[in-house]
């Protein structure tokens, strides 16, 4: 804080040769371009006319009989004020002081880079602040003001940052930029570079006619940022020439000269040489990352005898123990492996390779990925009840690393809670689901790649249609199975709610009176029957959901005639294998029926000899049975014999006993005399 007071006096007395003055001080400080007013300190001052009357760092200067001049100087800054007293009234006056404070301005990124001829674009930010609030102007490396234009599109925010965009970039747009804040404190100034680079294209090339045996120079004359490099290939056989490279027992060879921005390769005769300079296999030579984020940086050499190589950055040459790098080495490679921790640590790498017969250099670039530029043109189409589709275009720059995917994001109009769809890999449209009817959705859209995430585009809005009715359904004719016809439902839109049923009306064009059948929502097919044949139908569909019924939907249909039933008929629907085998079971059901009727008849056949088989067995099987029995006895009751053979008339009987080894005892019955 830094005072800074001021006082002013009101005349009270009109004589010309006296003034009496009450001296008002007013004191204020100064707070980064803000004032601060305190209370007001009263001193009475008398004055004359002729003299000045000072007070520390305060001058009055009379002006004339209502007019004073009062006029305060200090360190900081210097204010004076005219102030009117009418004669006859008292008027106390507190003059002001604006306080102008010096712009200061910052950036936050100071070098960009961009390819040209590919419409990228590339914006520059600047932050200002001070009081009052400068004025920022963007200059071109010429000097010049940037007036906007459909290149340059300059746009100044709330928050003090300003932004220069530059569309479509060239390799003339290449260089310095200053971002200037002026106010009336002063003026700052801070440069951005903006690097591009272009792809390589001939600008010479001329064809060269030579007597065989003479030695014959053709000139290729390449341009681009970074330097190319060139190769030779013979057009009759496709053999490929190298810089440094022998060929035919060293007869051709490839001599580079290199000045910036051209580089001129010459076929020259040399002698014989039985080893070559290295030679760069790498293609890519700018690679992006971030702070964090390791990359490696690969540099592929081919040369006889092997080279050596070495990493250079800023004329220092890394080594193992350099901080956040790490050198990996295998035959011909050399992998330098930086993990970026500031601003420092992006920017231009070189590559040295030596051996015996020269060195060469490869500048590698390590620029700085950001995140991506927001999508715009973000517009809504087939917007239902329940979906609507969001396309996007994709943003002018994806920050030099290659964007994953899109993040949409969608609420209800009043509502603090974000829905996050993520876009399948980077199609720029998607579809949202799952929305509420007659309601109003807000949807923005932001790009993502490997760095994090972009800005999100601007938000828009969008409202889903109300509940209605559902849409006629589409219909179409299967054939049936007899007397049977089979109708083919196709959902159309269902008005926002589900289809609960399909109401199908049917008669025949002869009929007044309509048959009803009801067939569930989720059900793609009517099944119609019994229908009489060589009849044409009419039918009438209609889709039902909560709200209501659709529209219906005609249709029309002819039953044929009363087909004869053939053995064409019959067998026209089956298969060769499904005919084949229904013949033989007819066979099979034959010959059945043949064994059975033998079996009954004649005694005979398959069925009896299996019946006669399984009879024999069980009866074997229980006479050995009972003969091996162990530990019993058979008993046989014969009839007593007179000699004459006759039967006797009393029922006596002799036991008779078999014992195992095969002795007999006759025992006579006790009834006997």
């Amino acid at each position: 804080f830094q005072p800074y007071r001021l006082s002013c006096c009101r005349r009270i007395s009109s004589s010309s040769t006296s003034r009496k003055c009450f001296c008002y001080s007013l004191l204020k400080r100064l707070m980064r371009g803000k004032q601060m007013q305190l209370p007001v300190a009263l001193t009475p001052v008398r004055t004359r006319r002729s003299p000045l009357t000072q007070r520390g760092d305060l001058k009055w200067f009379p002006a004339d009989a209502k007019f004073f001049s009062c006029r305060s100087e200090s360190v900081l800054d210097s204010a004076s004020s005219f102030i009117a007293f009418p004669e006859s009234a008292c008027v106390i006056v507190s003059p002001v002081c604006v306080i102008a404070v010096p712009p200061v301005l910052s950036v936050f990124q100071q070098s960009f880079n961009a390819t040209a001829d590919y419409q990228e674009s590339v914006t520059f930010t600047c932050i200002t602040s001070g009081s009052p609030e400068p004025a920022v102007t963007w200059h071109s490396r010429k000097g010049q003001q940037l007036e906007p234009s459909e290149q340059y599109i300059l746009d100044k925010k709330g928050d003090g940052r300003s932004t220069l965009t530059i569309r479509n970039i060239r390799q003339a747009d290449g260089g310095a930029y200053a971002c200037k804040a002026t106010n009336k404190a002063g003026s700052q100034e801070r440069e951005l570079f903006l690097k591009v680079f272009v792809q390589p294209h001939i600008t010479q090339l001329k064809n060269v006619t030579a007597v065989e045996g003479s030695a014959a120079m053709i000139s290729c004359v390449a341009e681009g940022e970074p330097l190319p490099d060139i190769s030779w290939r013979r057009a009759s056989d496709g053999q490929t020439f190298m810089d440094g490279v022998k060929v035919e027992t060293a007869r051709m060879s490839i001599c580079l000269r290199a000045g910036a921005p051209i580089t001129v390769a010459v076929f020259c005769r040399l002698k014989h040489i039985s080893s070559n300079v290295p030679k760069f296999l790498t293609n890519q030579s700018i690679f992006y990352s971030w702070e964090g984020n390791p990359v490696n940086i690969s540099c592929d050499v081919m040369s006889n005898p092997p080279a050596t190589m070495l990493w250079r950055r800023e004329r220092f040459t890394i080594s193992e123990v350099t901080p956040n790098m790490h050198i990996h080495r295998a035959e011909g490679r050399s992998v330098l492996e930086v993990t970026p921790m500031s601003d420092r640590d992006f920017g231009r790498y070189n590559c040295t390779a030596r051996n015996n017969i020269g060195v060469r250099y490869q500048e590698f670039i390590l620029a700085q990925a950001d995140v991506p530029s927001n999508p715009y043109s973000v517009r809504l189409s087939a917007v239902s009840q329940r979906l609507a589709t969001v396309t996007f275009l994709k943003p002018d720059s994806h920050g030099g690393v290659p964007i994953s995917y899109y993040l949409v994001q969608y609420k209800e109009v009043g509502s603090q809670d974000w829905r996050d769809v993520k876009s399948h890999s980077v199609q720029t449209t998607v579809v949202l689901t799952g929305l509420e009817p007659n309601t109003t959705y807000e949807v923005r859209v932001a790009a993502v790649n490997g760095k994090g995430q972009g800005e999100f585009s601007h938000t828009e809005s969008f409202q889903t249609l109300a509940i209605r009715e559902p849409s006629p359904p589409a219909v179409h004719g299967q054939k049936g199975i007899g007397k049977a016809y089979r109708l083919g439902l196709v959902k159309q839109d269902d008005g926002g709610m589900p289809i609960v049923e399909y109401i199908v009306k049917y008669k025949t064009d002869k009929e007044e009176q309509w048959m009803t059948k009801l067939v569930p929502g989720a059900n793609d097919f009517a099944l119609l029957q019994p229908l009489q044949w060589n009849t044409k139908y009419e039918v009438e569909i209609t889709a039902r959901n909560v709200k209501g019924l659709s529209e219906p939907t005609f249709y029309q249909f002819f039953m044929p005639q009363k087909p004869d039933v053939t053995a064409e008929s019959l067998f026209s629907g089956l298969g060769y294998g499904a005919v084949v085998g229904l013949g033989l079971g007819a066979l099979l059901l034959l010959l059945v029926l043949v064994d059975v009727s033998c079996f009954f008849l004649r005694h005979c056949g398959l069925l009896m000899c299996i019946t006669r088989s399984l009879c024999s067995k069980k009866t074997a099987t229980s006479s050995k049975g009972k003969e091996m029995e162990e530990g019993k006895a058979a008993y046989l009751k014969l009839p007593l014999k007179e000699e004459n053979g006759k039967e006797s008339l009393k029922p006596d009987t002799i036991e008779i006993k078999v014992h195992g080894d095969n002795s007999l005892h006759i025992k006579p019955d006790d009834s006997k005399a």
